[in-house]
C-alpha cells in the first residue's frame, strides 16, 4: 500500500483527480499519469462499492495513494473502505469539534480510535499482512475532514486542533450555498474563509487543501497556503474533451451546409 500522510503533514504540495465515474480504466489512467494521489468519490461519484474495489485494484501499480470519500461520517463507511485497502479517508460536512473526533476514532485502531479489526482483507494482505498493517495503520492512515458549512468555518481553529485530523480540505460549492452565497467562487465571503481555513491548518501543523477552478489555479492556492491540491476529475476531463471534440467540427459542418 501507499501512504502520504507524512508528505501531507510535512506541508509537501500533493496533486490529486478526483475519480466519479467509478471506472477502473480512467482510475489506472490517473495513476499511470503521475498523480500523489487519487480520490475514489462514494458520495457523489457513480460508483458503488464493488467499482470502488476494481479501482483500488486499478491504481496498486501506480504510485498514486488511494483515498476514499465516504458518503457520510459514521463509523461502518470507514470501516468497510479501509479494509478494502484506502490510504486515506475523505469524510464530508463535518463541522463540529465532536464530528472531527468521530472520524478519527473511525479512522484508528484501539485505543485510540473505535475501528474493528480483521485479517482477511486486502489492507491486511488477506492475513498475510495483517501484523504489519495493524501495527501501524493508525499512524499512516490520512483522515481528511471537508470543510463544507459555515458553522465549520466558525469552528475552523478547534475542529485543525483535533489530534488526528492530518488535513482541512475545502468544498467550495456546498460552503457557497452554506454561506449564502451559491456558485459564486470568487465571493469575498467565500475567498476570505478560505484563508481562514488555510491560517487554521497552518496554525496547528496541518494541511490546507481545496480543488482549483479557472479562477483560481494551483499556483495562486500554494501562494495562500494550500498544498493538498485536487486539479480536476476524471469525469469533467472526459466531458470537456468531448465538447472541445465537438466544437472542433462545427464550423466545418456550418461552412459545408452554407
Amino acid at each position: 500500500m501507499k501512504f502520504i500522510r507524512k508528505r501531507v503533514l510535512n506541508g509537501e504540495i500533493v496533486a490529486g483527480v478526483y475519480l466519479n465515474l467509478g471506472s477502473s480504466l480512467t482510475a489506472e489512467m490517473a495513476g499511470l499519469a503521475g498523480f500523489d494521489w487519487v480520490l475514489i468519490d462514494l458520495e457523489h461519484g457513480s460508483g458503488d462499492y464493488d467499482k470502488m474495489m476494481h479501482q483500488l485494484q486499478a491504481v496498486e501499480g501506480t504510485s498514486a495513494a488511494p483515498i476514499i470519500r465516504i458518503a457520510w461520517n459514521e463509523p461502518t463507511r470507514f470501516k468497510r473502505v479501509l479494509d478494502a485497502g484506502a490510504s486515506g479517508v475523505m469524510v464530508p460536512f463535518v463541522s463540529t469539534v465532536d464530528e472531527a473526533k468521530l472520524a478519527v476514532a473511525s479512522m484508528q485502531y484501539p485505543p485510540q480510535g473505535i475501528r474493528g479489526a480483521a485479517k482477511l482483507n486486502r489492507a491486511a494482505g488477506f492475513a498475510q499482512n495483517f501484523e504489519q498493517y495493524f501495527s501501524t495503520a493508525n499512524e499512516k492512515l490520512l483522515t481528511v475532514l471537508l470543510i463544507e458549512t459555515a458553522e465549520a468555518i466558525k469552528n475552523i481553529d478547534d475542529l485543525a486542533a483535533v489530534d488526528g485530523v492530518d488535513a482541512l480540505y475545502v468544498g467550495p460549492l456546498d460552503l457557497s450555498i452554506s454561506m449564502g452565497i451559491p456558485n459564486q467562487s470568487d465571493h469575498p465571503d467565500l475567498q476570505a474563509a478560505l484563508d481562514k481555513v488555510a491560517a487554521a491548518a497552518r496554525k496547528s501543523g496541518k494541511a490546507a487543501g481545496t480543488m482549483s477552478n479557472p479562477k483560481m489555479s494551483p499556483e495562486q492556492l500554494v501562494e495562500r497556503g494550500f498544498t493538498f491540491l485536487a486539479i480536476g476529475s476524471d469525469g469533467g476531463l472526459v466531458a470537456n474533451g468531448m465538447k472541445k471534440l465537438v466544437e472542433s467540427v462545427k464550423e466545418l459542418k456550418n461552412n459545408y451546409y452554407e
